[in-house]
């Protein structure tokens, strides 16, 4: 066969399936490829440059896969073509004839387009192109088996996890690749009942190449192997883990299949012969390769149950997908409970079946035979997976190798790897990187077992030590959900005062400071799992050192989602809490520390019921606590607190239209903060947005711009979405002063949109009126009062009626004007 006749072939039929045609850079590549060129030879005698032939080619390889159903590349192309010629031309020969043959019905007849007849009759025209749906989703499977039979590989062992499809893949690729014959041997379920391999061959050589056995077995195995030599033979040796060992060894009755392995993998022989197991073989004395065969992907289950009439709802498909790991027998079984039990319905079966993956019994069977045999062959390894189900395999969904050691605290550190390496070798466990996980169903068996044995505290204990001790400064966002892993694991065992000092447990972090992991968490936008962990905490804990800070951290929270009024409530139970305790304590040395950090309770909770009154507009009050926070902590160890409450007194002052009080406020916070020292932390953010917002009011746009541009620059290198939003309304308010309203709404545009996912109520209600003066000024008066509703509608649910008034003044004093 040369490269022309393939040529023809393809442009015969390509068409008609797709409605392309080859350009003459693609027949080019094609005819020079299949002589061995390489790209750059076929740029240069083309005229064009190699990356150009590059992307031709894989366009050329991507329709030729999608034409003949089989992964296509530049290196298997004229080995995969021959091939499919060969077999074509020899269905066309049959269905030659002198005068129009029959169709062929839909799914009957070859896989392959037809071949352009050469007896001068017509050739097969009608041939199916309709997948077989029972068989789906597996060309790269195929196609990875075909790369390493090509390369040589006699043995093949395609291993992965019940109902994965193992077994159909394998029968599927011996029947079509023109074998002369295709032996089959189902191993037996259990050890015991396994068939002497003795037996097997015996029965080979009679029934299936018409020969006597021998007397001994090793002249038996002789003459198998002379027959493998002269003939083309495809071997199916189905579910072999039961005749192997917990190391992946054969069993000692039946030592002697080793024999027969041997033969099947001798470089001589035309035979390719298919194992499937569990398990990894691991027999270093015979050539064997591996396959670790992937699960079905989203669109294969998609085909799968649209061609069964379905009703499906994409999101809900994702879901169970995810859950079931893209088991190809999960798909069936769950196809066939939908049929039968919701009509249909995929997203009604999801319903009423979300919260117990393994509600159906075939499901639950097929993990319980898994982890059962792997509890019988090795108590270690089971114990090891039992215990895997404790992590949630949610925010954080792979595990590093350090997560598995902690959970062997009673084995010997040297037996780490190989237990481990027990349960990679049986697919119990997946592996990626250096890094773990349980397929979800695997993972529902395994914590239902877990729950019942007495491992079921001490484990979490371990996961939730694990993780603490994992996260030792929080740079990322990543880090901070890695940090709060360790939460999870006590609120499983009701130890919620441990919950609580994982989230009271300070880290270094991207400002530079010495933060609780709650705190460092709301900053960065993660607002309502922290807001629901603390609560579900504070509810059940008992000792009242945790709480007070606890409180302090809530309050914000609350703050941040528009329920003030909550969180002022929270932040006086801290101040009561702290005066109590430093009531108690007696002035000692060993006492400094726990009374440094009470007095840093109190004027923080001070502080911040002064920005809560700023939203509620409540300047005056708001004025009172930040004097109270300057007198307090001035010249003091808390000296920090009073040049923030300095900032926030700029800030009402310019509001009050006090301005020379704000102005030397601001001046002297202007000082502090761009010292060298501070504008590199970036721990100050929030408070220069607060500066650049004071300078706003005060009319000096170029220092407010530079604290707003220094502010943008620390909140999005540190992730901290809040002060990236407020900083994003005030240079949108600059903007709108200087007249430059595409850029301004742009700024108010991404505010709102950030405010909006990070639920911060106040802010968001701020960014709204903003919006609304912007769209006054442009004259916009629809989009004006459409954005001062909004405004006024959230600070009516955050009950700040002040701040509805300052809205409808602002709306009513331009209505004057225009009028």
């Amino acid at each position: 066969m040369n490269a022309e006749a393939a040529l023809t072939w393809l442009e015969s039929i390509i068409p008609a399936q797709t409605g392309e045609r080859l350009s003459d850079l693609q027949k080019v590549i094609l005819q020079q490829v299949w002589l061995g060129r390489k790209y750059l030879d076929i740029a240069r005698s083309y005229g064009c440059t190699e990356g150009h032939v590059k992307d031709v080619g894989s366009q050329l390889w991507k329709l030729l896969s999608q034409v003949l159903r089989q992964k296509i590349t530049k290196s298997n192309c004229r080995t995969t073509l021959e091939r499919v010629l060969r077999k074509t031309s020899a269905i066309s020969n049959t269905f030659c004839l002198t005068s129009p043959p029959t169709p062929l019905l839909q799914g009957e007849g070859s896989n392959f387009p037809p071949f352009p007849c050469r007896k001068g009759g017509l050739g097969l025209q009608t041939v199916s192109t309709l997948e077989d749906t029972n068989f789906i989703g597996r060309q790269d499977a195929i196609a990875h088996l075909n790369t390493l039979v090509n390369q040589g590989a006699k043995v093949i062992v395609i291993q992965g996890e019940g109902g994965l499809g193992k077994t159909t893949l394998a029968q599927q690729y011996l029947q079509n690749q023109g074998f002369d014959l295709v032996l089959e041997l189902l191993m037996a379920k259990e050890s015991q009942n396994i068939t002497s391999v003795e037996r097997v061959v015996e029965e080979w050589l009679k029934q299936d190449f018409g020969e006597e056995p021998g007397v001994e077995f090793g002249v038996t195995l002789g003459r198998l192997k002379r027959q493998l030599h002269h003939r083309r033979v495809g071997v199916l040796i189905d579910n072999f883990e039961p005749a192997l060992d917990h190391q992946g060894k054969l069993i000692a009755p039946h030592r002697s299949y080793v024999e027969l392995l041997r033969v099947l993998a001798d470089v001589r022989v035309q035979s390719v012969t298919l194992i499937t197991s569990r398990d990894r073989l691991c027999e270093p004395g015979i050539n064997i390769h591996h396959y670790r065969l992937p699960s079905l992907d989203q669109g294969a289950w998609l085909k799968f149950f649209s061609h069964r009439g379905l009703i499906i709802d994409t999101p809900t498909l994702q879901q169970i997908h995810h859950t079931y790991g893209g088991n190809a027998k999960a798909m069936g079984i769950i196809c066939g409970a939908i049929q039968e039990d919701c009509g249909g319905d995929l997203t009604l079966y999801w319903q009423e079946n979300h919260t117990d993956p393994l509600a159906a019994t075939d499901l639950k069977n097929l993990a319980v035979s898994q982890i059962n045999r792997l509890q019988n062959l090795d108590s270690q390894a089971y114990r090891l997976l039992c215990r895997l189900g404790c992590y949630r395999y949610q925010d954080i969904p792979k595990i590093p190798s350090s997560g598995l050691f902690c959970l062997l605290w009673d084995v010997p550190k040297t037996e780490h790897r190989q237990i481990i390496t027990s349960l990679r070798n049986r697919s119990l466990i997946e592996c990626e990187q250096g890094e773990y996980w349980l397929h979800p169903v695997i993972r529902a068996e395994a914590i239902a077992r877990l729950r019942n044995s007495d491992d079921w505290e001490i484990t979490n204990h371990k996961a939730a030590e694990f993780w603490t001790a994992s996260v030792t400064e929080i740079a990322t966002f990543s880090d901070a959900l890695q940090a709060l892993e360790a939460y999870y694991h006590y609120i499983e065992i009701n130890a919620f005062d441990l919950a609580g000092k994982v989230i009271l447990k300070s880290r270094n972090n991207q400002w530079q400071q010495f933060l609780p992991l709650g705190s460092t968490l709301y900053r960065m936008g993660f607002t309502q799992p922290i807001l629901t962990a603390i609560n579900q905490v504070v509810n059940n804990i008992e000792f009242e050192d945790n709480l007070i800070e606890l409180y302090n951290i809530l309050g914000d929270l609350y703050w941040i989602t528009g329920k003030i009024s909550q969180a002022i409530t929270c932040q006086e139970k801290t101040i009561n809490l702290a005066t109590q305790a430093l009531k108690s304590l007696v002035p000692q040395p060993e006492n400094k520390h726990k009374v440094y950090y009470l007095r840093m309770l109190e004027v923080d909770s001070l502080l911040s019921i002064g920005l809560y009154k700023i939203d509620l507009w409540e300047l005056e009050t708001a004025a009172d606590l930040f004097q109270q926070v300057i007198y307090l902590a001035q010249n003091t160890d808390h000296h920090s607190w009073a040049e923030k409450a300095s900032v926030c007194l700029a800030l009402v002052n310019s509001y009050l239209g006090l301005n020379d009080a704000a102005f030397a406020l601001a001046d002297v916070a202007y000082q502090n903060i761009t010292q060298e020292k501070l504008v590199k932390t970036g721990r100050f953010a929030y408070f220069m947005q607060i500066l650049g917002q004071t300078y706003i009011n005060l009319g000096d746009f170029s220092k407010a711009t530079e604290m707003f541009q220094q502010a943008l620059t620390f909140a999005e290198a540190s992730h901290y979405m809040q002060v990236k939003a407020k900083t994003l309304t005030s240079l949108a308010e600059i903007y709108r002063q200087q007249a430059d309203y595409q850029l301004a709404l742009t700024h108010h545009q991404e505010a709102i949109e950030l405010l909006e996912k990070i639920g911060a109520k106040c802010d968001l209600a701020e960014a709204y009126f903003q919006l609304g003066l912007t769209y006054q000024k442009m004259s916009n008066y629809d989009k004006s009062e459409i954005n001062f509703y909004q405004a006024k509608q959230l600070f009516t649910e955050i009950k700040a009626p002040k701040q509805v008034n300052k809205i409808s003044n602002s709306a009513s004093r331009f209505t004057i004007c225009k009028t």
